[in-house]
């Protein structure tokens, strides 16, 4: 068996409805394997947009709303990412009227799915579910489905939105994380002290992992 001390803890700092989050992990999932690193991995949230209405918003309204994007610059920010998805093996469904959802709701059942050591899988669940299938993650039914489909009980989790059992954990970590000084996401943080942001690429994963590995081999033999 492996010690978990030398195995590289990697807490991961997202919201579902980041495709960059999406694409950072996948690049780095990518470079785990090929440096075959051992690790453990927790995810954590953090709302982009912890004031979006329930009805959501079409993506390119709010990115232009948000970041002042003109419509030449959108399309080419979602033709870049519908292209980096399909190097890493994932379908970006950027189609007009493509929406964003409030994810409060989606963060309390990961909290829920954490507890059941089904967290990872719901995550991915739900990134699919938005950007590949077009779903709406702020309504309950929908989201008590979907974790429905990767086994776990629908009942409850439809019991876990209705009671918004979670919600002040939810905060509680999403506060956290603020006052670490994490603004924006995806951010990775590696064995609680190293912090690396955005979608880096397979390569400058691969090579962050080495200099990881490294200072790991050297603490252990210091």
């Amino acid at each position: 068996m492996t010690d978990p001390k030398s195995r590289l803890l990697i807490d991961l700092v997202s919201d579902v409805m980041c495709p960059w989050c999406l694409i950072g992990y996948r690049q780095l999932a990518i470079a785990l394997e090929a440096n075959g690193v051992e690790h453990e991995i927790h995810w954590h949230s953090f709302e982009l947009n912890p004031n979006m209405p329930a009805k959501g918003q079409d993506m390119r309204e709010h990115l232009a709303e948000k970041y002042g994007t003109t419509p030449t610059q959108s399309d080419a920010n979602l033709a870049n990412m519908t292209a980096r998805g399909e190097e890493l093996g994932f379908t970006f469904s950027f189609v007009d009227g493509f929406r964003m959802h409030n994810t409060f709701n989606a963060h309390q059942l990961l909290y829920w799915a954490n507890e059941q050591s089904r967290q990872h899988d719901l995550k991915q669940a739900f990134f699919i579910a938005h950007f590949t299938n077009r779903r709406d993650l702020s309504n309950e039914m929908v989201l008590a489905e979907i974790t429905a489909d990767i086994g776990l009980d629908h009942e409850e989790a439809a019991s876990v939105l209705a009671d918004q059992r979670f919600a002040a954990e939810v905060r509680q970590e999403q506060n956290f994380w603020m006052q670490q000084g994490i603004t924006g996401v995806p951010a990775i943080v590696f064995d609680r002290k190293h912090l690396v942001t955005g979608a880096q690429g397979v390569d400058n994963f691969r090579s962050v992992l080495n200099q990881l590995q490294k200072i790991k081999h050297e603490g252990s033999h210091g």
